[in-house]
């Protein structure tokens, strides 16, 4: 028995303990960050017990999602899995969850671990817990004030790939120019994820795009097919750069509503399968082919990767629904443009939702810059019924919807989250859908509003 770990362990629990019997939150952090202070290695030491080691995640979107997706999975296949799951992904988020799923003397009762990883973190995740698989979603801007560019996050994602070993596999989006580059010169065997779906997506890049430019020349894109953001089919016109074949393809995508989406999938050993998964959207649909593609190269059967989507239970924030009395509630996190843009479409082309709040913070989750707003298409909205906006940027929304063409008599500002929520009931009728859009800390804070009127489950039960 190592007693530095021990200890370590015992107050890790013992702090999440007194956090949650406080009612102080869900303890899914500072447990890690007085465990590590005991023991600087603890993540390290308890990841080694891992049977089958770890699965890490990374990216600006769907980490969260895409995490979900893969326990399921794994659970399923019969194994006990640890993860992160209410997503505090810095280093301290993943010790708490580890030290909470280990034994007093430190052994691992998990088999496997799934991590969403911050992307400034990556580096320092993979040297502590040597991970089987590392799965890099997309790159969005996000949190400018913190990542700065794009360069920013995709230097910490590369600089963490490269420290794997060949043993290892990296699972990339090949329909993110930023993050099919990472993959060039890694020890660590490649493969990519992408859409082939031509009824789907758009034929130019949406005004939010951001990688737009060869990374090798500069030269802009060709870009043959758009679904996400800049997410698409792209190729450099010199021939120096372009997409390449998905090792896991997407051929054929049909949503029913908001409800879930049929994915027909080619690639790594699957042919032609249809996989039924109770979610919707194509940001969506990427995640579960992440997820797949992950879990394929763990050597998931295809078998049970199908039956385990079938039964899957969205994130908490992530098109969890609602119902109050009569009246549906959709939640939806949207964090920065491509993110707020596709939830913006979904809630509209697939819910048809006309009734919404719109939840913006800037607090350090957030990212104290929210300039970005103005590149979202909130124009999509000016023919909405009624729009609540809460949060503490709430004023600076009220005049981004102005400027969009949103009619200023059918928009209402709460000054308090709880505020928000007595809004949308109050305006929505028996039997209609509200489509709530919330950064994250206010996503958190409508949840834990939500459950303290009895609606939901704490994050943290989830």
């Amino acid at each position: 028995m190592d007693p530095t770990l021990s200890a370590a362990v015992v107050a890790g629990k013992l702090t999440s303990t007194i956090i949650r019997r406080l009612g102080r939150g869900g303890g899914t952090t500072l447990p890690g960050r007085v465990s590590a202070r005991i023991d600087g290695r603890a993540l390290e030491k308890l990841s080694r017990g891992l049977e089958f080691g770890a699965i890490v995640v990374a990216g600006t979107n769907g980490k969260t999602t895409t995490s979900s997706l893969l326990r399921t999975i794994l659970e399923a296949s019969g194994a006990r899995v640890v993860g992160n799951r209410a997503g505090a992904n810095l280093v301290s988020g993943l010790t708490a969850a580890v030290v909470a799923d280990s034994r007093l003397g430190g052994g691992a009762r998990a088999q496997v671990g799934v991590f969403e990883v911050d992307e400034a973190s990556l580096p320092a995740v993979v040297a502590a817990t040597s991970p089987r698989v590392v799965v890099v979603t997309n790159l969005f801007r996000d949190q400018l004030d913190r990542y700065g560019e794009l360069e920013t996050s995709a230097a910490a994602i590369s600089a963490g790939l490269a420290a794997l070993p060949a043993a290892s596999q990296v699972i990339l989006c090949a329909d993110d120019p930023a993050v099919t580059y990472l993959g060039r010169g890694l020890r660590a065997g490649v493969s990519y994820f992408g859409l082939d779906d031509g009824a789907q997506g758009q034929l130019q890049l949406p005004h939010a795009a951001d990688s737009k430019f060869c990374p090798r020349c500069g030269q802009p894109f060709d870009f043959s097919r758009v679904y996400v953001g800049h997410l698409g089919h792209y190729r450099c016109p010199t021939g120096d750069f372009e997409r390449p074949a998905p090792d896991l393809s997407a051929t054929g995508v049909e949503f029913s509503g908001l409800v879930s989406q049929a994915i027909t999938v080619t690639g790594m050993g699957v042919t032609a399968e249809v996989l039924e998964v109770p979610l919707s959207g194509l940001y969506n649909t990427y995640n579960v082919l992440a997820a797949t593609a992950a879990a394929l190269c763990a050597e998931i059967p295809a078998s049970t990767v199908k039956a385990a989507l079938r039964d899957f239970h969205p994130a908490f924030g992530r098109l969890e629904r609602v119902d109050v009395d009569g009246r549906i509630l959709h939640l939806l996190l949207a964090k920065n443009p491509a993110g707020f843009n596709e939830v913006l479409r979904a809630s509209r082309t697939l819910g048809q939702g006309r009734r919404f709040v719109i939840g913006v913070n800037d607090r350090i989750a957030d990212g104290r810059d929210v300039s970005w707003i103005w590149d979202v298409d909130f124009e999509l909205l000016a023919d909405a019924d009624w729009i609540v906006l809460t949060g503490d940027r709430a004023l600076d929304m009220r005049i981004r919807l102005k400027y969009g063409g949103v009619p200023m008599a059918r928009v209402e500002v709460a000054p308090t989250v709880a505020g928000g929520v007595d809004a949308a009931l109050r305006l929505a009728a028996d039997g209609e859908e509200v489509f709530i859009l919330p950064t994250y800390t206010a996503m958190l804070e409508l949840r834990a509003e939500m459950a303290r009127r009895g609606y939901l489950r704490p994050f943290w039960e989830g």
